[in-house]
C-alpha cells in the first residue's frame, strides 16, 4: 500500500484542499481499462494557491508539516494493522500463491470434482485479473465487487456462452473461501467480504426428452456419428459426459452373457459396476481389447452447435445439451 498527499484546487482557484490517498493497486475492468483501488481521507486542511503575505506563507508551511506528520502516522498505523493488515510482509503476500495453496488441500483420492472446480475458478479469475503479482493489499471491497460482477455477468464457457448462475456461484464461493481463510490465518485483520454478498445459484430447469423425442433423434441425421451414438448411449445408461468421453474398451466385459462396464466415476472417483442393455452396447461399435470407445468425441463449440441442429432436425425445440441425455435416463426410470 502507498499513501500520498493530494491537493485539489477549489472553484475560486485561491485555495487547495488536502487529503490523503491510500493506493491498493489496480485492476482491469470489463472494458479493458485500468482502474485503481484506492481510499480517500479528507483532512480538513488547505493551502493558499498563491501565498503573498507572510501569514499566508507561514500557514502553508505549518499546514504542510502537519499533513506530512499525519501521513507518517497513517503509514505506521498501516504497518501495525490498523488499516486492515496485520503487517506489511503479510499484506504483500501473493494472493494467487495462497489460492493455489488452499486449492492443493482439496486434492483427495476419492474425488477430483471439487479440485476441478477450484482449478476452473482460478482459470476464470486469471482471465479477469491476469497479474500474478496480485497481493492481499489489493483485495479490497471494490476489487471483490468487480470480481463478483465478472463471474455473475461476464465469465464465459469455452463455447462462448455465459456460465450458468450455479457455476458462477460455485466459482465465486471459492474466492470467498480463500479470503475467509486469509482472515482466519491473520493475513488480513479486516474481512473485505463483509459488504460483498455471494452469487445466488438460481433455479435451473432440467431439460429432458420424452421417449418419442429420443426415437425421433434415432431417425434424424447427425453430422457427427460419434456424437449421435454417444448421446443415445447416455440416454440409455445415464452416464455423464465425462464418463462417456473417457470410456475405454478395457473397462467393458461380458458378465452372465450381458455387457458390463467397470469404471471409476469421473465426478466421484468411486468404482462403479454398470450392466448396460444390448441396445446401448451396439451403440459402442466394434469391440476392441482397449482404446477409447467413442473415439473422436470431444467438447467443442462445433459439437454443441451440431447437437442443437440435430435436435431441431428431429423436430425438438428444447435447448438440448449433452446433460439432457442423463436427465432423460432418470425420467425414463421414474416412469
Amino acid at each position: 500500500m502507498k499513501i500520498t498527499i493530494e491537493k485539489r484546487t477549489n472553484k475560486e482557484g485561491d485555495k487547495q484542499n488536502l487529503r490523503l490517498v491510500y493506493w491498493y493497486g489496480s485492476y482491469t475492468d470489463e472494458y479493458g481499462k485500468i482502474k485503481h483501488n484506492r481510499k480517500l481521507e479528507q483532512l480538513d486542511q488547505f493551502l493558499y494557491t498563491d501565498p503573498k503575505t507572510k501569514p499566508e506563507k507561514q500557514h502553508n508551511k505549518e499546514t504542510l508539516q502537519l499533513v506530512e506528520a499525519i501521513k507518517a502516522k497513517r503509514i505506521t498505523e498501516a504497518a501495525s494493522g490498523q488499516h486492515g493488515f496485520t503487517d506489511i510482509s503479510k499484506a504483500n503476500a501473493s494472493f494467487y500463491a495462497f489460492f493455489r495453496q488452499i486449492m492443493e488441500t482439496k486434492k483427495t483420492n476419492g474425488s477430483s470434482k471439487n479440485y476441478d472446480l477450484w482449478q476452473a475458478s482460478l482459470i476464470h479469475l486469471k482471465r479477469h485479473y491476469p497479474d500474478e503479482s496480485l497481493t492481499f493489499e489489493q483485495i479490497t471491497q471494490e476489487w471483490l465487487t468487480n470480481v463478483r460482477r465478472y463471474f455473475d455477468s461476464q465469465a464465459k464457457t469455452k463455447s462462448g456462452n455465459l456460465i450458468s448462475k450455479g457455476t458462477a456461484s460455485s466459482y465465486f464461493n471459492k474466492i470467498r473461501a480463500v479470503i475467509n481463510a486469509a482472515y482466519a490465518k491473520g493475513i488480513i485483520s479486516k474481512n473485505p467480504l463483509a459488504q460483498v454478498t455471494g452469487i445466488p445459484p438460481g433455479k435451473q430447469e432440467r431439460t429432458y426428452l420424452t421417449m418419442d423425442e429420443v426415437r425421433a433423434l434415432v431417425h434424424a441425421d447427425c453430422r457427427y456419428d460419434v456424437l449421435k451414438r454417444a448421446f443415445l448411449f447416455s440416454c440409455l445408461t445415464g452416464l455423464r459426459w465425462s464418463d462417456v468421453h473417457k470410456l475405454d474398451w478395457s473397462e467393458v466385459s461380458i458378465f452372465n452373457e450381458n455387457p458390463r462396464i467397470t469404471f471409476n466415476q469421473k465426478k466421484t472417483g468411486n468404482l462403479q459396476y454398470l450392466d448396460i442393455p444390448q441396445q446401448a452396447y451396439r451403440l459402442m461399435g466394434e469391440p476392441m481389447p482397449q482404446g477409447r470407445v467413442f473415439q473422436g468425441l470431444r467438447y467443442s463449440a462445433w459439437m454443441n452447435v451440431e447437437l442443437l441442429r440435430w435436435a431441431m432436425a428431429a423436430g425438438i425445440s428444447k435447448h438440448v445439451t449433452f446433460h439432457t441425455a442423463r436427465h432423460t435416463f432418470a425420467v425414463s426410470l421414474l416412469r
